[in-house]
Order: structure tokens, then C-alpha cells, then sequence
């Protein structure tokens, strides 16, 4: 399929870096394409960013029929434009599309065409430390039936943003709070897949934990309630008696891109990696032994995200005394380093535009 490219006649003015929000501001360009069903994917173009035209009953607005993904492009010290595993994302977006009834993406196909949009909008990546430009695909039932059914045509899109760093003053630790109420999802939900309703469904206890002041949520299994899933938006890991132990994916977590290279990176390393169901139970027990060295969450936005305190119930953990334990800082700054060129990418991860 050929990609259709029409360019913007209006430009816009670009913030300055150091004003730069997270998921605030747009590129001038984005990437469209529709499905039909018995024709596939069909009208592939490049386009300027604007409003979407829908029907009032199009289905994802009624039953929520959608998948989305989220990563980075990097301007390197030489100038070079590169990506980090966008392959695990396309492959990861078809897997949520399986889970969703969405029909399947050509992989291949997708990453021609993100890497065209970049190329048209290139100068929008930011070059200041921290910075990037963010890459937002989506797909969407665009049926205009009001019905519970799968729907025959979508939309895929390819939006960008520059964003600024995630940490203003540097890396830091962040306060999370055990989610014992609420539930995120369960076995033979959505939990694995990277769709809005799992996300929107956490809203209530997020704003529960903001309540008590704390940051971010970490979410227990949905049916005991007892075992350790994974923090609001990232993985999480634990440093356990020189053992790094995260979750084990049991179709209820999500399969993070940077957590699956946290545990290549370890590896690699000659750490050991355990991947297990934990109770916070447990987990409080061997905290309490003084075992739990360091905590920390992994995802697209941060990378890297600290674990200073963690509170559940009426009892509050500290780690490291509050502050970045040492090997957090490590694969912080070996992961964003490969990520931005700043470190040779020794394990084939990296695309170059």
C-alpha cells in the first residue's frame, strides 16, 4: 500500500523546549488509515493534524472498541533520529487487537509509515536532555451502529508530541499507594491488553490516592486482592536480597516494552530475575526483615521511576531511605543513554529514521 502524503500550508509555531508538557502539544502532521471489512486496510496518508469526523454512534464512543500504544523517538548527539524496539509495540498492538476483535495490522507496514511521519515532522523532535518526541498509535471502531457487536470498519492513527522530561529536577522518588479497593482488572479481562477501558477504569482510585498524597497507585490482583500487579501507568520491580523480583505476566498485567528490556538488561548483566506472583503480604514481611533493597516502576513515560515510599493500609515503606538506590540509577541511565545514543546499543535494540 502506498502512503498518501499531503503536507500542511500552515505551520505551527513550536514551544519552547523548556515549556514543553507531556501530551499537551501536537506535531504538524499525523498518519491515517481505514478498514473495511472484506477490503482490509486501505488509504494510507499523511496528513495535516486536525479534528476527527465521526457519527454520534460511532461504536467506540458507545462500547469502547479500541487499542492504542505509546513510544519514542530521539535525536542522538550526531543528529540521528532513532527508535527504541518499535517492533514490540506493533507486536504488542496486535496482540491487544486479537484481545479486542480488532482486525490485524501489517507490522512491517506500520513501522514504514511511522517512520515517514517522523521523517515529515523530524524537526519537532526536542534535543534538550530529557526530551523527546512522543508517538501515539491508535485504532478505533468507527461503525456507526448502536449495538453490542464487533464492529466492521476502524481507523488507525498515528499521532505525535514533543514532550519534555518527565523528571524537571532530575530523578526522583515517587510516593505510591496499595490499591486495595478498587481492581484494575481480572483474569480473563483486558488486563493484557493496551486499551482505554482498563485505564479509565482506574480513575476512581486514582484520584483516591492523589487524596492522601500520594502519586501513583499499586494495584492488587482483582479477585483476593492480595497479589502484587503492576503501579497505574508501569511494571514495578523489586530489589529482594541482591534478587530482582517483578510480577509474572498471568494475563491480568500488562507486558511492558520496557519492562521486558529491564529484564534483558539485568540478565545481561548477570543479575538475577525472578518473575512471580508476590502478596503484599509477603512482601511486608520481608520488608520488615529489612530484605527489600530498592523499588522501582518501569514504562514508556519515565523509563525509570523510583520507589521512595510505598503505603498500604495504615503502615508506610521507605526504601533506601528515600532515596535512588543504586542500581535504580543504573539501569536509568543505561536504558535512556542506549535510548538517546549516549550508550552503544550492544543488544540490537535501537532503529535508526
Amino acid at each position: 500500500m502506498e502512503i498518501k502524503i499531503v503536507k500542511t500550508v500552515n505551520p505551527k509555531q513550536k514551544t519552547e523546549e523548556d515549556s514543553l508538557i507531556f501530551g499537551v502539544e501536537f506535531t504538524d502532521h499525523m498518519f491515517e488509515m481505514d478498514y473495511t471489512e472484506g477490503v482490509g486496510w486501505h488509504d494510507a496518508v499523511i496528513k495535516p493534524y486536525g479534528p476527527i469526523e465521526l457519527m454520534p454512534s460511532a461504536m467506540v464512543l458507545h462500547y469502547a472498541q479500541e487499542v492504542f500504544e505509546g513510544l519514542k523517538a530521539y535525536k542522538t548527539p550526531n543528529g540521528e533520529t532513532q527508535l527504541f524496539r518499535p517492533q514490540e509495540n506493533f507486536k504488542r498492538m496486535n496482540r491487544s487487537n486479537e484481545r479486542m476483535c480488532i482486525p490485524q495490522i501489517d507490522e512491517d507496514f506500520l513501522l514504514k509509515a511511522l517512520k515517514a511521519l517522523i521523517k515529515i515532522d523530524e524537526d519537532w523532535i526536542p534535543t534538550s536532555t530529557g526530551t523527546s518526541l512522543y508517538l501515539r498509535p491508535f485504532i478505533f471502531a468507527t461503525d456507526p451502529f448502536v449495538g453490542v457487536r464487533v464492529s466492521q470498519t476502524y481507523k488507525l492513527m498515528i499521532i505525535m508530541s514533543p514532550v519534555g522530561s518527565y523528571y524537571k529536577g532530575g530523578l526522583a522518588p515517587c510516593k505510591i499507594y496499595v490499591e486495595d479497593e478498587y481492581a484494575r482488572t481480572v483474569r480473563g479481562g483486558t488486563g493484557e491488553a493496551k486499551c482505554g477501558g482498563n485505564y479509565a477504569g482506574g480513575l476512581a482510585a486514582q484520584e483516591k490516592v492523589h487524596a492522601k498524597g500520594y502519586e501513583q497507585i499499586l494495584w492488587l490482583d482483582g479477585e483476593k486482592r492480595q497479589y502484587i500487579e503492576e503501579v497505574g501507568t508501569s511494571n514495578v520491580f523489586f530489589l529482594i536480597d541482591g534478587v530482582f523480583v517483578t510480577p509474572s505476566l498471568e494475563g491480568t498485567i500488562l507486558s511492558g516494552i520496557t519492562r521486558k528490556s529491564v529484564i534483558e538488561l539485568l540478565k545481561h548483566w548477570g543479575e538475577t530475575v525472578v518473575e512471580r506472583r508476590i502478596t503484599i503480604d509477603e512482601f511486608y514481611e520481608l520488608y520488615q526483615q529489612g530484605k527489600v533493597q530498592e523499588a522501582f516502576a518501569t514504562g514508556t513515560a519515565a523509563v525509570i521511576s523510583p520507589i521512595g515510599t510505598l503505603g498500604w493500609q495504615d503502615k508506610e515503606m521507605t526504601f533506601n531511605h528515600g532515596d535512588i538506590g543504586a542500581y535504580t540509577q543504573k539501569i536509568y541511565d543505561t536504558l535512556y543513554g542506549i535510548q538517546t545514543g549516549h550508550i552503544k546499543d550492544t543488544l540490537n535494540w535501537i532503529v535508526k529514521l
